[in-house]
């Protein structure tokens, strides 16, 4: 992925946890606690949102570019063949999977799925963690929709190669 530590400028599109994919429209300065800070302004794609993240440390608040086309193919490769282990008992397996999705690290977030499928193929899903898989998907077609500039539906049949329909 890309360097986290970037400044980001107006018209660049990003991802901030758990809003999604939204445009920084420019710098501000705002008032906070006496002190003048500068904070980007990202507007998302509703219109109706919008959150100000400071520019000194926005990896603090989870900011971080959108994906690039390019990296989109190596996301749905983890989408299909990613693995990682999680806990089997649930408490630890919840925090983690919480942990995952909170982070909005596209790479981990499809890993996630793909192993939540992959459970769910062999065994079935108890019922947060199928709401857990949904929420991945939901967080994965929204950015690729956004970065591709194709519909969500459009992201999710990219997505679903490889995927079970029962879960969709």
């Amino acid at each position: 992925m890309k360097d986290q530590s970037k400044t980001f400028k107006n018209g660049d599109q990003v991802v901030l946890p758990p809003y999604g994919v939204g445009i920084v429209s420019g710098t501000t300065v705002r008032t906070i606690a006496g002190n003048d800070l500068d904070y980007y302004e990202v507007e998302f794609p509703n219109g109706t949102s919008r959150a100000y993240v400071p520019v000194h440390a926005p990896q603090e608040a989870g900011l971080r570019p959108a994906l690039t086309s390019d990296e989109v193919q190596s996301v749905l490769e983890r989408l299909n063949n990613g693995r990682i282990t999680l806990p089997k008992q649930w408490a630890a397996r919840h925090r983690k999977v919480t942990d995952i999705l909170t982070s909005g690290d596209p790479y981990q977030i499809a890993t996630l799925a793909s192993e939540l499928r992959r459970w769910d193929l062999e065994r079935g899903l108890p019922d947060l963690d199928r709401q857990a898989y949904r929420r991945a998907l939901r967080l994965l077609a929204g950015e690729i929709s956004a970065v591709l500039g194709v519909s969500v539906q459009e992201a999710r049949a990219l997505m679903d190669a490889g995927d079970d329909d029962e879960l969709n």
